[in-house]
């Protein structure tokens, strides 16, 4: 289980890696690189609308390597989608700019995102299928965070990276040709996950259905046909997740270094402090939900982010570090409360034929239910100046949504026998 797991855990860590830095990058330069014509705000605007390109095609990558997972095997779903990510990711750090090939780069860099959020799609089902159906029942929580952890780890290797760059390079080099380092290292770390995945043995849940010859024809027909109901409420309970985990990670970076003034060091510190502690805790809350349910932590989770909405933003609004540092650690905490048991809860809410399909395209659909516009909109509805509390109501109003959704949801936790007691040897 230790090698299953550390095998799904780098995976997911690189490919959320090369999904990340793009949104670091979107944040601090990609705007007037590939925008130049627009306005500072309009620019900003526009790299995040690339950036929401991704979270569009996640879905996508999650029904194409959904069916793959559900027909062909979980195992090869985590080789191509790497790939696939990986690619795409190296290619944006060889793109010219819009003052070298004009139009054809602000294009080209929208082909690419599209590339990166297709692989990603297709990554997270695959990597917490590995992990769950190979784990025994009463541990499955624990092993599945494994692959829950990767997205903490590649963010803070991709920001890493930036703080290094951002603290060692002049704001000139930085623009030039600094961020592009993140996106070619892509390079070397898809070589080491692929040496560490191409080892791996398919799932035993999907080596039984393909004995028994019980794999769903046509996945997707078949989730949409008997299960859109639960596709639905899963990803509309996710979204609070992906609104609040991108409002900390991406716009706040953007609104503390070009509106408050804030280096773009220290908030990178800052969130890289609060990302750490949520990484730490992740397998933590994992065990706390294979002792209590998986249900009862996601609504904690989910009313703890939503009341905190609005100390958030009045935290980061001060500009101080300390104190944004905390509302990001605590936010993040909620955000993990939620989200370190979901490699165990989705796929137990699907069953084993249309399991990669189902459980990957509610985990993506809710990606771009919460985080594809929340940048965007976050912007917005900071512009003009003073508190940005249209922010905080905006995450508010999503979190309440999600509680309905995760209340409508059933609780998956296996209920086992106790192990009985042994019974004494007679004298």
């Amino acid at each position: 289980m230790l090698r299953i797991a550390v095998a799904s855990f780098s995976g997911t860590a690189i490919e959320f890696y090369d999904f990340f830095v793009y949104g670091t990058a979107a944040a601090l330069v990609l705007g007037p690189l590939f925008f130049p014509s627009f306005s500072p705000v309009a620019g900003t605007l526009a790299a995040f609308a690339t950036y929401a390109v991704g979270f569009v095609a996640r879905p996508l990558g999650s029904m194409l390597f959904g069916h793959v997972g559900d027909r062909v095997g979980r195992r090869p779903v985590l080789i191509i989608s790497l790939l696939m990510t990986g690619l795409a990711t190296v290619l944006v750090g060889l793109l010219p700019t819009y003052a070298q090939i004009g139009i054809a780069a602000p294009l080209l860099l929208v082909a690419l995102r599209f590339l990166q959020g297709l692989g990603l799609g297709g990554e997270w089902g695959g990597a917490v299928l590995l992990a769950t159906e190979h784990a025994p029942a009463r541990r499955r929580g624990l092993w599945a965070s494994f692959p829950q952890t990767g997205p903490s780890v590649g963010f803070l290797m991709a920001n890493g990276i930036m703080l290094a760059l951002s603290a060692n390079l002049t704001d000139a080099q930085f623009r030039s040709w600094g961020w592009r380092i993140p996106f070619w290292a892509a390079g070397v770390l898809v070589v080491i996950g692929l040496v560490l995945r191409t080892s791996m043995e398919e799932t035993p849940e999907f080596r039984k259905l393909a004995e028994q010859q019980s794999k769903a024809r046509v996945p997707l027909v078949e989730v949409f046909r008997d299960h859109w109901r639960l596709v639905l409420l899963t990803a509309g309970a996710l979204s609070i997740g992906y609104a609040l985990y991108y409002t900390v990670t991406t716009w706040s970076l953007h609104h503390g270094t070009h509106d408050l003034g804030v280096s773009r060091t220290t908030m990178l510190a800052c969130i890289m402090i609060a990302v750490t502690v949520k990484g730490i805790c992740t397998p933590l809350v994992a065990m706390l939900g294979d002792r209590y349910g998986r249900k009862p932590l996601c609504l904690i989770g989910t009313v703890a982010v939503t009341l905190w909405a609005f100390p958030l933003v009045a935290l980061l609004q001060t500009g101080d570090p300390q104190l944004m540092t905390f509302g990001f650690v605590v936010a993040l905490t909620g955000f993990i409360t939620m989200f370190a048991v979901l490699g165990a809860y989705l796929p137990e809410l699907y069953e084993p034929r249309i399991r990669c399909t189902g459980a990957s395209t509610a985990y993506n659909l809710g990606g771009v239910l919460g985080g594809a516009l929340t940048p965007i909109v976050a912007t917005e509805l900071s512009r003009g100046g003073g508190t940005p509390w249209g922010v905080a109501a905006y995450l508010a109003a999503i979190g309440c949504v999600s509680l309905l959704c995760f209340m409508a949801l059933p609780e998956t936790r296996p209920v086992l026998s106790p192990t009985p007691e042994p019974v004494p040897a007679a004298v």
